[in-house]
């Protein structure tokens, strides 16, 4: 028979039954940091006392005591085997339940469902319609910048669109109708009859004035070589007439035709025109003699074209003109240095009057001929 062992020397009393009684039964579930101790010393619980342990392990010990004789081996082994039960079922209620990914925890469960209300539909919509205000917020502060520089574009373009507009409103509008024409560069002319001609375009808007009009009108009067229209707001159409250069008049079976460089027919009259070189020209109007003339006549200074009563050629290169009121003459030659001519002869006339000379010889104006 097995003896039971005897308990350490600060108890070397056998405990009483009243005090195996009295003293509570060991809990299954030990501390899950257990203190370091001595040798042959019993386990404590949680916040019992040395003094408290210590009773209980006497009770333990005097339980033995009584049970030994009888299954001392079987008792050993019983309670070998039932403390390691309590272990395993101390362990197994310590271990925490395994949640499978994303399962809550049942213990998280019951604390969320006993502590806060169920998720309504309601308070899912407040929550999506203040994360959209906030993301909002968020883009309109980093796109500050560029909202101005757009909104910059567009008050820039709206402003030349009004522009535009508020121009072509008032310019078609009858504020800048047409209420005077005026006639500029009529000599041989008649600046009433060619305002007539184009009063069509009175009252109509200056931007709408026919161009196309003003040159049919205009076309009628050979003496009209170019013009020019300008427009004078808010009332005022300015018209420049260029006139054709008469170099002389041509004799032919319906009188006297008057004649530019160009050999254009200004007028035919059966007399003579007052002032107007004879034209003796070989080979009509479309000549080179005729061209070459009608340069020469171009060329010279008002005071003698006034004087030329006569001008003859037969090519190009031997134009001749007459100074009739002194019966003296002049030889050009061809148009080549057409103006240095006109300078050199304009001074040997200032030297020697056309009343004393028979010609003047300008054909080489380096060395000027006068007889």
């Amino acid at each position: 028979m097995r003896r039971p062992t005897p308990l350490p020397a600060e108890t070397n009393r056998p405990a009483t039954p009243a005090e195996s009684i009295a003293a509570p039964a060991p809990a299954l579930t030990p501390p899950l940091r257990r203190a370091s101790r001595p040798a042959g010393e019993p386990a404590r619980e949680p916040g019992q006392t040395p003094s408290t342990a210590d009773a209980e392990a006497r009770g333990e010990a005097a339980a033995a005591n009584d049970s030994g004789d009888a299954n001392g081996t079987d008792t050993a082994n019983g309670t070998g085997a039932s403390n390691e039960t309590n272990t395993s079922a101390f362990i197994a209620a310590k271990k925490p339940p395994v949640t499978a990914p994303g399962e809550v925890d049942p213990s998280e469960r019951g604390a969320r469902s006993e502590g806060e209300a169920p998720t309504g539909l309601r308070e899912v919509w407040r929550a999506a319609r203040a994360r959209r205000r906030v993301l909002r917020s968020e883009v309109r502060r980093f796109t500050v910048r560029s909202r101005r520089r757009r909104i910059g574009w567009l008050v820039a373009a709206a402003s030349m669109i009004a522009l535009v507009v508020a121009t072509l409103v008032i310019a078609y509008s009858p504020l800048f109708a047409v209420e005077k024409i005026v006639i500029e560069g009529a000599v041989r002319l008649d600046a009433a009859t060619l305002e007539s001609a184009v009063g069509d375009q009175l009252g109509r808007p200056l931007p709408r004035v026919d161009e196309s009009e003003i040159k049919a009108a205009l076309v009628k009067f050979p003496m009209v070589e170019s013009y020019q229209i300008e427009a004078r707001p808010p009332h005022e159409l300015l018209v420049r007439v260029v006139e054709r250069t008469p170099i002389g008049v041509l004799q032919g079976p319906a009188g006297f035709s008057l004649v530019d460089g160009a050999g254009v027919v200004l007028e035919t009259t059966p007399e003579r025109p007052a002032g107007a070189p004879l034209l003796q020209i070989s080979g009509g109007t479309s000549s080179a003699a005729f061209e070459s003339a009608g340069l020469v006549m171009r060329a010279l200074p008002d005071s003698i074209r006034a004087r030329v009563t006569g001008v003859t050629a037969t090519t190009r290169d031997d134009v001749t003109l007459l100074l009739g009121d002194a019966n003296a003459s002049i030889v050009w030659g061809s148009v080549e240095d057409s103006a240095l001519k006109a300078l050199v002869l304009e001074t040997a006339m200032q030297q020697m009057p056309p009343e004393g000379v028979v010609s003047y010889d300008v054909s080489s104006p380096g060395a000027i001929v006068i007889r």
